[in-house]
């Protein structure tokens, strides 16, 4: 009970750091933030934008993972744990991209411009939008898992390449393209001690809360199951 309080505190601390902690050109205090050439204010978007988008790569990681393990060891459960980690995935997915879009906005005037960021993160939105349709069209259970355990394998290979490697290729406008000569990836932002402190703080505290929530979705799937299969034999 202690954790979730202490992490609903973190949360809330991280996320009004984020927002109301000032962009000054000489930070003097501790709560200001430095200014990144060709961020600038909008710097601040990365205390959100940046954890969305790792825990969409480790959600879709968990559920290539725990489709391995189902095709191992045919065990449903490990069905369940990679279906919560899908859903959990697209959530976070459609989150990184809602923050993308605003932050684009602010910084090239329009919500959606098909930056090569833009466009791979869409791509990954289509590629496990169909993954859910496959699992939907199926009703045998140990087929459905089978096959959706196959296709989450082989879906995660594209996700290194959207995510990491086709923006860095490519010209765009999103920091870190091939043509970036101001702030370049998140890994060489300019960022001082404090900034870096506010930045893992938010990643910790949304990979702790999507641990939680991945953790109540599979066991309420399972429990799901259970329960309607007992109603079937009733």
């Amino acid at each position: 009970m202690w954790w979730k309080i202490g992490l609903f505190l973190l949360i809330s601390f991280v996320s009004v750091a984020g927002i109301a902690f000032p962009i000054v050109e000489k930070p003097s205090a501790w709560y200001e933030f430095p200014i990144i050439v060709g961020l600038e204010e909008n710097a601040k978007i990365i205390f959100f934008h940046v954890p969305t988008a790792w825990l969409t790569v480790i959600a879709f990681f968990m559920t290539a993972f725990y489709g391995v393990k189902f095709l191992r060891k045919r065990n449903l459960d490990d069905d369940a744990k990679s279906y919560a980690a899908a859903q959990l995935g697209m959530v976070f997915c459609i989150l990184a991209t809602i923050t993308g879009a605003v932050w684009a906005k602010f910084a090239w005037g329009s919500f959606w411009s098909w930056d090569p960021r833009q466009t791979s993160i869409f791509a990954l939105l289509l590629i496990y939008g169909a993954w859910f349709a496959l699992r939907s069209a199926i009703e045998s259970e140990d087929k459905k898992a089978s096959l959706s355990a196959v296709y989450a394998i082989i879906a995660f290979i594209t996700v290194p390449f959207f995510i990491f490697i086709m923006p860095r290729l490519m010209t765009g406008l999103h920091p870190g393209s091939a043509d970036d000569t101001t702030a370049g990836p998140v890994i060489n932002f300019k960022m001082n001690s404090n900034m870096l402190l506010i930045f893992f703080l938010s990643l910790a505290a949304f990979t702790i809360l999507y641990f939680w929530i991945w953790n109540i979705g599979y066991k309420s799937i399972i429990y799901k199951d259970k329960i309607n299969k007992l109603l079937t034999r009733g």
